[in-house]
């Protein structure tokens, strides 16, 4: 964390043209994200023009290069509107954008009026189609910085040692539409986009390292069964129906990549806590020519933690923005998102296997106690997108963007990939000119000798966009392997029959799955079999029930015969022997401990108890890279005199789900909001020590694991709440000396004693 806000630098500056002096009092909150704007408004509406006003300090747009991939040197500010007053597309000023042209106060409107026609042309066009897959989704920059480790391997150039090389990243999740919520149970896209001196790079990867199919003919089918009923369009963003459980039964090569969903992997804690994977294998070629495959991964500095389901459903409801605002909060307090990116490599041998799993095969990983992942290169996101639409929705990614050093293989589902993306662009983002929209454009050179097209935006000079030529001097040239060229690896492929077959090896769909299952810990199984059992109790079919519990018998009996009982069906027997398969422990998230950066903190407190506390602690939070939220009866500012504490949160708006952990600053009074018809959580019959709503608060936090602490009385608190003094998690001291505690147990993500499994 900065000492200061970093928005404060840029607010002090502008607040001298906005307002002549002084900005508008923020408070004193610096650090605390959420702001909207870099200055404060002023109570009443301004009317001294002004020009607009710069991005926040957190905030970053497109690199300012040409169409053709040439840096321009202008300020971002180019790109964005300019100018004090109000004008049409065509920069004519306007004098009123309220009232429509017509034939008196009360007549008709006249067909002349321009100013109309422009602005609701424009408004109707506002939404393009969303994607079909990864619609829901939220970006941000950053850079990326090569430890040189690749270098052995890979001629890539922004794999050398030391080289910095801009990103733009976009996570997503899969089947929702875009207005659904962030954190419902579904694989999440991890899309990287490398600005490299060679040309774009994307990393089109996901949360989880393999996928439903085996071929990129399948996916249709997969889409299809996961979105919402045809008939009903319900439920949305969601695989709990009958049509995604009746394919996945049927389809068993989609087992293993379900067992990942119905993980704790399928509802991450954030972005920022989420691993990512290439999925595919790719082949990496040197400056020797040697080719070695490949395994792409990304392994978040945080660690890979999640969400629990409860959390996950109350959180789709009362902030179903969550995961993205994570995101941007965490990158304006300046606690910058990182992930190493990491390789396993493997021999590029004729059978394209290693360790008897086949590489080509997306349904299948290599575990790394087998081979390690080897760092390469360290991912910082340090600036949130200035604008959603020309960033985050506008972006294009494709796994055939490719750079020397980095090939594809003959994986059938990447091959699939690799065709398809172009036809989703085109029809997205309106021609084939989308690699000039300012997110995508390359930061290298660009002479392709395409011409035309909607939204042509490059002006192209000479007459010759063919080849060969002579009136343009020959221009362009043919690059060769020494002068940076792509070039194909000239891998042998073998003749044989045309047939619609997968290699014998694709026919095992149960040993990685009873891998993921022996790999996981007691309560992460626990997690696994009431997913399974939630799922499959909203499917109306009992067929389909039946079918899924005949495939979960081919992976583990336990997991079968519990995931029975939730249903009250029979267990089926195996129709397969158990995979004697050894268990993978880098896959279990729990045993660990992980860096706390830019995990909220909630402070409990009122205009009563202890505000010298209630800052310390608000400060060491603070000063630990955290990010503290006030929760009080009402809204405003507690404390007086010169260091006043402004409320974030009060005890109708806040609920635990927000918070990694809570700090109670005594045992603060009811609100004056507390009673059924104006807060229904503060009807609550039971006796309660404090608000009710407070009550629910505490109750909740520990619940899910969240550490809780507190001073000053909040231990009657806690006996209400029916929680000991001195259990684990529970901690009481005085003020800020609880913070120490609180990090201990928040690098353990829960305190996981609090979820017994089953014996």
């Amino acid at each position: 964390m900065p000492e200061k806000n970093p928005v404060q630098a840029v607010t002090d500056k502008i607040a001298e043209v906005v307002h002549g002096g002084a900005a508008a009092a923020d408070g004193p909150d610096d650090g605390v994200p959420g702001k909207p704007a870099p200055v404060s408004p002023q109570l009443v509406e301004p009317t001294s023009p002004v020009e607009p006003l710069p991005p926040k300090a957190d905030q970053s747009g497109p690199e300012t290069v040409s169409p053709t991939g040439q840096p321009t040197g202008a300020d971002q500010a180019r790109m964005a509107q300019s100018g004090a007053y109000l004008t049409t597309a065509q920069g004519v000023r306007v004098s009123d954008s309220d009232h429509s042209l017509k034939a008196g106060p009360r007549g008709p409107v006249l067909l002349q009026d321009h100013h109309l026609r422009e602005k609701i042309m424009h408004f109707d066009h506002e939404r393009i189609p969303e994607r079909v897959v990864h619609a829901r989704g939220s970006a941000a920059h950053g850079v990326f910085q090569s430890y040189g480790t690749a270098q052995a391997v890979s001629k890539a150039a922004f794999l050398a040692r030391d080289v910095e090389t801009p990103v733009f990243v976009r996570f997503s999740t899969v089947l929702g539409s875009r207005g659904s919520a962030d954190t419902v149970r579904d694989t999440r896209g991890f899309a990287t986009k490398f600005y490299t001196e060679e040309g774009v790079f994307d990393l089109v990867g996901n949360n989880i390292p393999v996928f439903f199919i085996q071929d990129a003919i399948k996916f249709p089918d997969i889409i299809h069964a996961g979105k919402p009923h045809p008939d009903r369009e319900i439920p949305q963003a969601q695989s709990a129906h009958d049509t995604f459980w009746d394919f996945v039964s049927l389809h068993t090569e989609a087992s293993h990549h379900t067992l990942w969903n119905m993980s704790d992997r399928g509802i991450p804690r954030s972005y920022r806590m989420m691993e990512g994977f290439g999925v595919h294998t790719f082949r990496l070629v040197n400056a020797q020519g040697t080719t070695t495959l490949v395994k792409f991964h990304w392994k978040p500095k945080l660690g890979v933690h999640s969400l629990v389901w409860e959390e996950a459903q109350i959180l789709a409801g009362v902030d179903p923005d969550f995961h993205r605002r994570d995101l941007f909060d965490a990158i304006e307090c300046g606690a910058f998102p990182q992930w190493e990116l990491g390789i396993q490599t493997f021999p590029d041998t004729a059978d394209q296997t290693f360790e008897g799993i086949d590489l080509l095969d997306p349904t299948k990983i290599i575990p790394e106690e087998l081979a390690p992942v080897k760092p390469v290169g360290l991912l910082t996101l340090n600036a949130n997108p200035s604008n959603f639409f020309a960033e985050v929705e506008q972006v294009a990614f494709h796994t055939g963007h490719l750079v020397p050093g980095i090939d594809a293989t003959d994986d059938p589902l990447l091959a699939g990939r690799n065709f398809s993306y172009l036809d989703t662009q085109l029809t997205r983002l309106g021609g084939p000119n989308f690699p000039q929209l300012p997110i995508n454009r390359t930061h290298a050179p660009v002479n392709d000798m395409q011409r035309d097209g909607m939204h042509q935006t490059a002006v192209h000079r000479g007459v010759a966009p063919y080849k060969p030529n002579s009136l343009d001097g020959g221009c362009p040239f043919f690059a060769g392997a020494d002068t940076g060229a792509f070039i194909e690896v000239p891998v042998e492929v073998l003749a044989g029959r045309k047939v619609r077959e997968a290699p014998a090896s694709f026919s095992d769909h149960f040993s990685q799955p009873r891998m993921f299952w022996l790999s996981m810990s007691p309560v992460e199984r626990e997690h696994i079999i009431a997913a399974y059992t939630f799922e499959l109790s909203k499917c109306y079919e009992q067929a389909i029930k039946e079918r899924t519990l005949a495939v979960l018998a081919n992976i583990d009996s336990e997991l079968c015969a519990q995931v029975a009982v939730g249903l009250g069906l029979p267990v089926p027997a195996a129709t397969e022997p158990l995979a004697d398969v050894p268990p993978s422990p880098a896959l279990s998230q729990i045993g660990r401990t992980w860096p706390v950066d830019g995990r909220t903190i909630g402070i409990v407190t009122d205009q009563a108890l202890d505000m010298v506390g209630v800052q310390e602690v608000r400060q060491a939070v603070l000063d630990a890279g955290m990010v503290p939220l006030v929760i009080a009866p009402a809204g405003g500012v507690l404390g007086a005199g010169g260091d006043p504490v402004t409320v974030q949160r009060t005890f109708a708006t806040a609920r635990s789900v927000e918070f990694d952990a809570l700090i109670f600053a005594g045992l603060p009074g009811a609100g004056a909001d507390a009673y059924g018809a104006r807060d229904a959580k503060a009807g609550d019959p039971r006796p309660a020590a404090s608000d009710p709503r407070v009550m629910a608060l505490l109750t909740e936090a520990y619940r899910h694991g969240k550490a809780v602490a507190g001073w000053g009385g909040a231990e009657a608190l806690f006996e209400a709440a029916g929680i000991s003094v001195g259990e684990a998690g529970v901690v009481v001291t005085e003020g800020a000396q609880a913070l120490p505690q609180l990090m201990e147990l928040m690098g353990a993500h829960r305190v996981w004693e609090r979820f017994p499994a089953a014996t």
